[in-house]
């Protein structure tokens, strides 16, 4: 997969607002990888921002959607990990800024 597809992929992926935090995923660092392969399989490894997020269906529902409207995505397939565990530190400098996290 090339770097343009992969900037494709996180930019759909950052019309995915995380409805807690209204923030979107990408830049709440939420998204560890991308991957598109020959076939059309997209492949999101990600975490939430707590292993009970009551958001995390329709984050993930949301995720599809996006990938979808690509026209090389043909399907979509979301790993949430949970190692490494998310943290403030792994937001954006807009995402810090945004909700007012200092550091």
């Amino acid at each position: 997969m090339d770097e343009e597809m992969k900037g494709s992929m996180l930019g759909a992926l950052e019309n995915v607002i995380d409805p807690e935090l209204g923030i979107d995923i990408v830049n709440l660092g939420l998204i560890y990888d991308v991957a598109l392969d020959e076939e059309g399989l997209a492949t999101v490894t990600m975490t939430l921002t707590s292993m009970g997020c009551p958001m995390g269906p329709q984050i993930v529902g949301n995720i599809k959607q996006e990938l979808f409207e690509l026209p090389e995505v043909k399907e979509v397939e979301v790993d949430v990990v949970w190692s490494p565990p998310w943290s403030k530190d792994m937001m954006s400098r807009y995402a810090k800024m945004a909700l007012g996290v200092h550091g």
